[in-house]
């Protein structure tokens, strides 16, 4: 049987490109290449597409001088990646795709979309879920109609931001108490998340969030336990929800450097919460994934206060395969193995029924 051919996209336009690519080569290293053979696309973060040769080439960033582009063909009729070099251009058919992309331009619905147009089988979330999920003001919304708990919250504009900040902040003040975290709606890992005790720092913190986003979140601080849930499945297929992990952030909340940088910052599978606190996760992680129309995986966060209160966070439609991510460390304490959990990860792309 020849093997099925699976583009491999990584890095990207948003912050979380380094992310992207730490991922790709750990979920690189666990595809069966007996199975499949691998084509390797790294995007770089002003938005170019090469070919990369190799796991190695990732991790070093030498990839970045590729002298081959890899683009996707819309065609439908080609379902193929046009490989061009020196400019001499050719094309190879691909069965599905596979896109390592956190944040903007690779986790909310953009790519999801080319591959609809061009017909080819992907992994993870089609558009419309991709989207809520990656912008937190619309997935708060759909949980609400759940009657899950969640952190109260205020929208802030960017653009009304800077017509009006004192009018933004009264707004803040009048609904929620410090301290507030400030997130921007779109992005992930953390980034440009701030944590604000007083007003100067609300200012400040609304400021770094509109870095990344013209549309924010200003939540309340919810205190308990970082829980996260990961889900698989999706269309035909059950939606499975994975134990729970906790996150234990070695500074003041987990923001992206404490995620990735701080060696102080740990993460517990399987942590003792208070009552039937882990059997609420996990419903509700189910639930959410439902309500959003997800396929694939998702992992799904949560707080848990000490009296056993389960509070919804957010959700991410494409979590980090890092070495210390989450997501895969829960399947493995479920006796799913990261080359197991990838395959049927691949396997679920290609079940995926066509529109």
């Amino acid at each position: 049987m020849a093997k099925k051919r699976i583009a491999v996209l990584f890095g990207g336009q948003s912050s979380e490109h380094i992310v992207s690519c730490m991922s790709a080569a750990n979920v690189i290293e666990q595809i069966d290449t007996l199975r499949y053979e691998l084509l390797l696309i790294g995007i770089t973060e002003d938005g170019h597409w090469l070919k990369a040769d190799s796991v190695e080439d990732i991790r070093s960033g030498a990839w970045k001088d590729s002298a081959t582009e890899a683009v996707i063909s819309p065609d439908a009729t080609k379902k193929s990646v046009i490989l061009t070099e020196e400019g001499n251009s050719y094309q190879l058919e691909i069965d599905v795709a596979f896109p390592i992309l956190h944040g903007p331009y690779g986790e909310d619905g953009t790519i999801q979309g080319l591959f609809e147009l061009a017909q080819i089988p992907y992994v993870g979330c089609n558009v419309l879920s991709s989207a809520i999920c990656m912008d937190k003001l619309y997935t708060k919304i759909i949980v609400d109609s759940l009657g899950i708990c969640q952190a109260d919250y205020v929208p802030v504009m960017v653009w009304r931001m800077r017509k009006d900040m004192d009018a933004v902040v009264r707004q803040v003040e009048e609904r929620l108490s410090y301290p507030v975290f400030i997130k921007p709606a779109n992005a992930g890992s953390s980034r440009g998340v701030t944590k604000a005790e007083n007003r100067q720092q609300l200012v400040e913190g609304l400021k770094e969030a509109a870095r990344f986003d013209g549309k924010i979140l200003v939540e309340e601080a919810v205190a308990g336990h970082e829980i996260e849930c990961a889900v698989l499945g999706g269309g035909e297929k059950p939606v499975m929800s994975s134990g729970v992990g906790e996150i234990l952030a070695g500074a003041e909340f987990y923001d992206f450097d404490a995620k990735y940088f701080n060696e102080e910052s740990r993460t517990v599978i399987g942590p003792d919460l208070p009552g039937d606190s882990v059997m609420e996760v996990k419903k509700a992680a189910e639930r959410i994934f439902n309500a959003v129309d997800g396929y694939g995986l998702a992992r799904v966060d949560f707080f848990v206060k000490e009296d056993g209160q389960v509070v919804f966070n957010e959700i991410n439609t494409m979590p980090g395969f890092t070495a210390i991510s989450m997501y895969p460390l829960l399947w493995e304490a479920m006796g799913l193995s990261k080359r197991l959990l990838i395959d049927k990860l691949i396997l679920l792309a290609l079940e995926r029924k066509p529109r």
